[in-house]
């Protein structure tokens, strides 16, 4: 029976960070065409593209695979890093460049997680690029491994659908499935953020330090995005927050170790903080900068770059209050309603990303520590506070 390539594109595009992905690759490594491909034997077809150089093949256009370097990658296994054409001793007489009017090209090899063959992640531009460095190398193998993870949980979901389990069923086997890709998730990263602390030792150019800026905030977004699928997981699972309080320690620090790496993965944003909290609290540091970091990093999202986000921690009472206020476009009443959803994302701002679950768990873990956050928005600002009580209970 013929390949359905058609499922193939559907399932890459269902992916909703392939789009950043993309951009994120272009921006990175100063290329105009980045694709997700699928490759078989005898077939190459473009699943997603970005076309910032009129390269000119969409999503579902296809190329003769025996002209392209992305059948030697299939067959190899490999990653083919090119950086000029013209000064690279295996390639500068090869079809492929000549063809298509290439100086520079990357492709890495999207492998399923059971060992099957997809296709390749690959950028071309008709400009020489530094490509052949760890840094970008190891950015298009994590991106790579990421987009094999999503068309496996997409099969395991279809697989699920086609023998009719029950809507429950269906929910338990996907939210087990999170549980365990959340897991697997993390050895990669860890190997790409050691390397970039690595690399951060050494000096740098302007341009590298830039992108090393840039990556070291797509590992804090990415580690958050793992976090809460794992505590939603649990959650949903049947165990829980669990809370590991801490009544021992002062929570500024906590607090500001958490502004300190939002500020180092963005340091165009300014963030002006006041956090006077005197005194110790009955809290797990670990918990609260977690629900910290995530109204931070909804606030860096979704809050206008023009204007500084303000942050607030006091005792007012008997109560701790932590506030995040930033501007930007205001939150409709009916989108607040939904806000603190699993799967829910806020209308505000301009990019839609992320799983709409840093709020669900930030609020959940309010809710662990016997408090609530309250959300107010307008056209001025759009305010996230936590409050709970601050007393720390007698032993």
């Amino acid at each position: 029976m013929a390949h359905d390539f058609q499922d193939d594109i559907d399932a890459v595009q269902r992916i909703g960070a392939v789009p950043t992905i993309l951009d994120v690759v272009c921006r990175a490594t100063g290329m105009g065409y980045a694709a997700v491909v699928r490759v078989t034997e005898d077939r190459w077809v473009a699943c997603q593209v970005l076309d910032n150089i009129h390269f000119g093949l969409p999503a579902g256009g296809e190329l003769p695979v025996e002209t392209t370097l992305c059948h030697e990658v299939r067959q190899s296994r490999d990653v083919i890093v090119i950086d000029n054409v013209a000064e690279d001793p295996v390639y500068f007489q090869h079809q492929t460049p000549k063809l298509y009017g290439l100086k520079s090209y990357i492709s890495m090899p999207i492998i399923l997680p059971d060992g099957r063959y997809f296709g390749t992640l690959c950028a071309i531009d008709p400009k020489p690029a530094a490509l052949n460095n760890p840094l970008v190398v190891g950015t298009f193998k994590l991106f790579a491994e990421l987009i094999a993870y999503h068309l496996e949980a997409d099969e395991k979901l279809d697989r699920a659908n086609a023998s009719l389990l029950d809507a429950e069923a269906t929910a338990r086997l996907r939210e087990q499935f999170i549980a365990v890709l959340g897991h697997d998730l993390r050895n990669p990263l860890a190997s790409l953020d050691g390397g970039i602390n690595i690399l951060q030792r050494e000096a740098q150019s302007e341009r590298s330090t830039r992108v090393l800026n840039m990556m070291r905030g797509s590992i804090l977004r990415m580690s958050g995005l793992i976090d809460n699928v794992m505590d939603f997981a649990r959650g949903r699972l049947g165990g829980g927050l669990g809370l590991r309080r801490e009544a021992d320690r002062p929570l500024g620090p906590t607090l500001m170790q958490v502004v300190s790496e939002i500020c180092s993965a963005h340091p165009e944003r300014q963030i002006d903080v006041e956090i006077e909290l005197p005194g110790l609290f009955d809290v797990d540091h670990d918990r609260l900068a977690q629900m910290f970091s995530n109204l931070l990093g909804n606030a860096i999202t979704h809050g206008s770059t023009e204007h500084p986000i303000r942050i607030l921690g006091t005792v007012e009472g008997d109560e701790l209050k932590l506030e995040i206020a930033n501007a930007g476009t205001a939150i409709t009443g009916k989108a607040i309603e939904k806000l603190f959803q699993p799967f829910s994302r806020s209308d505000a701002g301009t990019h839609d990303q992320g799983l709409g679950l840093g709020l669900y768990i930030a609020s959940q873990i309010a809710k662990a520590h016997g408090g609530h956050i309250d959300v107010t928005s307008d056209d001025t600002q759009t305010v996230f506070t936590f409050r709970m009580p601050a007393i720390v209970p007698e032993s």
